[in-house]
Order: structure tokens, then sequence, then C-alpha cells
């Protein structure tokens, strides 16, 4: 690329005169364009109809100008409140601010949809990108889970309060996940616990596996870490509960085949069946269907 000093070699001096004038007049309309460029978005808001804002947030969206849309949207609602464009812009606006990661902003735009429009069509798609807002946070095991809380509670409202709705459909599979997140939590604790050989703390966590997350992938792993846990506080019957369980509800699994060999090591009966306990009673209620 030339430099100013290779364009103007053998420029007579009038021509040189006549370069840096035309360069500076190309300076000032440049930089006056900048000004008027940025600008632009404000005076041509003001003109512009709801319907043609709309457009521009759609346009802007199209091309993953989230945050230019979501602003476009929000004028909607400040020039033409109580226009049907303005409800149409809201949940626009919440979808634009979650495409742009801004999770905050766009559970608060998607509530004021459900204050504002409670029975409008797309009060659905509201609760759903709430519920996305706390969803697309889980990272992984280790965080707080304060976020996966906050995700299944409102993907739940979802699922219950519109449950013909194609993000009810959406939901319920964000929901097991979400579910199964809990339960690999509370594994990774109790595993923690089991390693350190605090039997109780790590009998407490994984009991909550198999009581309030037995619907997850994590349930005969739980059963397994029970009997190890069992076992080495010298509770065989309460060992034999797990096996029986796990004999009975995942009889082809991994878990179920390393338990047996584990009570079998240490002398416990892995045919006959004479537990107690709260894992007995479970038995009792999800084997025997015996509930009193």
């Amino acid at each position: 690329m030339l430099s100013n000093c290779d364009m103007t070699t053998g420029l007579t001096g009038t021509a040189m005169k006549t370069f840096i004038r035309v360069l500076s007049i190309l300076t000032v309309l440049f930089v006056a364009a900048c000004d008027r460029v940025a600008s632009v978005s404000v005076v041509d808001v003001e003109t512009l109809s709801a319907e043609e804002i709309y457009q521009a947030g759609e346009r802007a969206m199209a091309i993953r100008g989230n945050e230019t849309a979501a602003s476009y949207f929000s004028e909607i609602e400040r020039l033409f409140p109580y226009s049907d464009w303005a409800s149409r812009g809201l949940v626009m606006q919440a979808f634009a601010l979650h495409k742009a990661k801004k999770y905050d902003d766009s559970r608060s735009a998607a509530q004021r949809y459900l204050t504002f429009y409670p029975t409008l069509d797309d009060a659905d798609w509201a609760q759903y990108l709430i519920a996305l807002s706390y969803y697309d946070q889980i990272y992984d095991v280790g965080r707080d889970q304060a976020l996966t809380i906050n995700a299944l509670q409102e993907l739940r409202k979802v699922i219950e309060t519109y449950p013909e709705s194609e993000y009810a459909d959406e939901a319920r599979p964000r929901f097991d996940l979400a579910f199964d997140h809990l339960a690999a939590k509370e594994m990774e604790v109790g595993r923690y616990y089991l390693s350190k050989q605090e039997y109780v703390a790590a009998i407490n966590r994984f009991r909550v596996v198999v009581e309030d997350f037995q619907t997850t992938r994590h349930t005969p792993e739980a059963l397994y870490r029970l009997a190890e846990a069992y076992l080495a506080l010298g509770l065989g019957s309460e060992a034999q509960s797990a096996l029986a369980i796990l004999q009975n509800d995942f009889a082809t699994n991994e878990w179920t085949a390393d338990a047996m060999v584990l009570l079998g090591n240490q002398g416990v009966d892995t045919q006959n069946f004479a537990g107690s306990g709260w894992l007995a009673r479970v038995y009792r209620q999800t084997v025997k269907g015996d509930w009193l």
C-alpha cells in the first residue's frame, strides 16, 4: 500500500496544493459521516412506525446483532406502549437478550411480558425463556447448584402451565437433564466422603439419590456405593437391601454384578434377602408393593 509520501512524489506545487485541499475536504466529510452514523439510529427510530422498528430488530438479529436488536425492540415498548407491536417487541427483546447471553436482562423482559400480557399467545414462550435463563448457565457438576434448582422450578412451570405447548415439549427433556445434574452433584459429594472414609456422610448423600432421584441414571451406582459404605461399617443386612433392589430393578446393570462380587467377597449372602432399615423399606415399597 502506498504511503502519503509515495502518492505525492512528483506532484508540482499547484498539484500538491490541490491534492491537500481535496484530502482535507474528504477528511471533513468522513468525520461528518461518522457523526451521522453514530446518531442515525436515534433519529430514525423516532420517525419509524412500530412495525418498521420491529423489522429493524429482526434484521439486526439476522446478522447476529442481538444486543442491537434488543435495543430496537425496547424502543417499541417505549414509543408504542399500548400497541400490539409492544407485546411482540417485548418477548422478542427477551429472546434477543438471551441470544446475547444477557440472561438477567432477558429474564427481566420475559417476566414483564408475563406481568403485562399473561393471556397472550407468547406467554408460554416468555416462561420458557425465563427457564432457559437459568438452564443455559448450568455448566458443570462442581458449580453451585442454585441455578439448577431455579431452572427446574421454572421448567416445571412451563410443563404444568402450558402442557400442550411446543415449549413444554422442549422443557421436558431439559427438566430431566437438570434433574440428573442435581443427582450427579450428590454422587460427586458422596464419593468424596467415601474416599475419606466418612461413611455416614457418604450414606446420607447416596440415600438422597435413591430416594429423591431414583429415576436418574445415577441410582444403580448409588445403590452400589451404599452397599460399599454399609459393608465398611459392618452392616451386612443394609448392604443386602441395596443388592436386592439392584437385582430386581437393574438386573443386567454392571453395578449389580459388581455389588454381587463385593458382598460375596465379604461373606454376605447374595441369594437370600433378610435386610432391615430404610433400604429394606424402599425394597418392600418398590419391589413388593407394600406401602403400609
